[in-house]
């Protein structure tokens, strides 16, 4: 499922090629036909992620509400930006499993790497430059739910969780759900609420950081780096937890998450040289402590990384450096 930061980056892509245009919206596969109809040629105002949902703002007090779930995935093509330093092989931009190379030492538009103006790029987990668009608009492949398209560029959506029309005053209840999100601020009251929602509860720690309403945008592989930088077991009550170390919790989701939408990347190691760098960024099998590491030796102590289950999802640790 894409975390935060992939949300993120696919909302700045929607800032940077739709907002401010008049927007044709359709429902190809037919399943959104009503919605696409009350969206159809207005304006796109506004495009923000939180935490892993996004909301597409039209004139007239309108929002798309997309969460992308497991299996969603937007396909952008026409004039695009791409701002990562990584180019994925075989992926969706969104989801975590990252493979490819990197071409130099970043990418600031689709042009460095050679592709041409009307490229195709897939936004879910992983973000991946496609085939050379032909025709336009390109005919939608697939079962596209949602088509949103202007003269210049076409996005068209498939398989999300949730994808929906909704007023302010719903956008608003939809937002209340949620826990703070350090993209959007990361100043005292968002601490403040991260630390009193997370040491509320009797819960492990490793449930309360994949709650949504505690905080929004954490996933499977962000919860289970987080705690292992913390040396923090996932089983702890969250309630034991110091308002110090849930501070600490926080501070380190900004960072991680800043990095993620900067980079495209779940870079979870510090302190790399260049060359273990520039291997990271390539791929993930050198880019996370524990994250899919089960068997192997910890990075760390060397005792083997463990994998369990945890709120029906995997959760990998180390039982020496995390006891």
């Amino acid at each position: 499922m894409p975390e935060g930061h992939s949300v993120h980056r696919i909302a700045r892509q929607f800032a940077r090629r739709f907002v401010g245009r008049a927007v044709r919206v359709s429902s190809p596969q037919g399943r959104f036909a009503e919605g696409a109809a009350m969206l159809d040629g207005r304006t796109m105002t506004d495009a923000k992620a939180v935490g892993k949902q996004m909301f597409l703002d039209f004139e007239d007090g309108l929002w798309l509400r997309v969460h992308l779930g497991i299996y969603g995935a937007w396909d952008f093509a026409g004039a695009l930006e791409l701002d990562a330093p990584t180019a994925s092989a075989g992926g969706r931009m969104g989801q975590t499993n990252q493979r490819g190379t990197v071409v130099g030492e970043h990418e600031d538009s689709l042009a460095s790497i050679g592709a041409p103006r009307r490229a195709r790029l897939r936004m879910a987990e992983q973000e991946k430059v496609t085939e050379t668009v032909e025709t336009w608009p390109p005919e939608p492949v697939g079962q596209v739910r949602v088509r949103l398209l202007t003269d210049e560029t076409v996005a068209d959506l498939r398989g999300p969780t949730a994808c929906e029309v909704l007023d302010d005053a719903g956008v608003r209840a939809v937002l209340d759900r949620l826990g703070p999100d350090p993209q959007l601020d990361d100043g005292p009251e968002a601490e403040a609420k991260f630390v009193e929602r997370l040491t509320k509860s009797a819960k492990a720690v490793g449930l309360q950081l994949m709650d949504q309403s505690v905080v929004a945008g954490i996933g499977n592989v962000y919860r289970a780096e987080i705690l292992f930088r913390a040396r923090m077991n996932p089983h702890t009550p969250a309630r034991t937890i110091s308002a110090e170390q849930a501070r600490d919790l926080w501070a380190d989701w900004s960072r991680l998450l800043e990095i993620g939408v900067t980079t495209g990347q779940m870079m979870t190691m510090d302190g790399l040289d260049e060359a273990a760098h520039r291997r990271a960024l390539a791929s993930r099998a050198d880019r996370h402590w524990v994250y899919k590491r089960e068997g192997l030796p910890c990075r760390v102590c060397g005792t083997h990384i463990v994998l369990e289950e945890m709120g029906n999802r995997k959760l990998y640790w180390c039982p020496q450096c995390q006891a």
